[in-house]
């Protein structure tokens, strides 16, 4: 986690450096929809890898982001879903949803 001394002055680079990498606004993106298992962020993040989806889990967890539940069960069982901190994120993703769509759309005007 990122003391408060270490965060960046500006606002926005305090965002991107928290959400600002590829992977982490992807797995956010996938968690919007709910709670998910490890196996299906994995298939849901196209591309990723089994040590990049641990590592970006790990920070964003650090971060306060997503909440991570273990189930006491053989074999155990770990839920990902977003924090009450990463929901605030929910607005920022959505807004950034439909600049994508507006953007793609134009090419397809064209």
């Amino acid at each position: 986690m990122v003391t408060k001394e270490e965060l960046p002055a500006c606002p926005v680079a305090t965002t991107v450096n928290l959400i600002g990498n590829k992977w982490k606004i992807l797995i956010l993106r996938d968690l919007l929809a709910g709670t998910k298992r490890f196996g299906e962020l994995r298939k849901g993040v196209a591309g990723i890898s089994q040590k990049v989806l641990t590592d970006n889990l790990r920070s964003l967890e650090e971060d306060g982001i997503v909440a991570r539940k273990i189930y006491a069960e053989v074999p155990p069982r770990v839920e990902y879903s977003l924090s009450d901190v990463g929901e605030t994120l929910r607005p920022i993703i959505e807004v950034m949803k439909k600049w994508g769509t507006a953007y793609k759309a134009r090419f397809k005007a064209i």
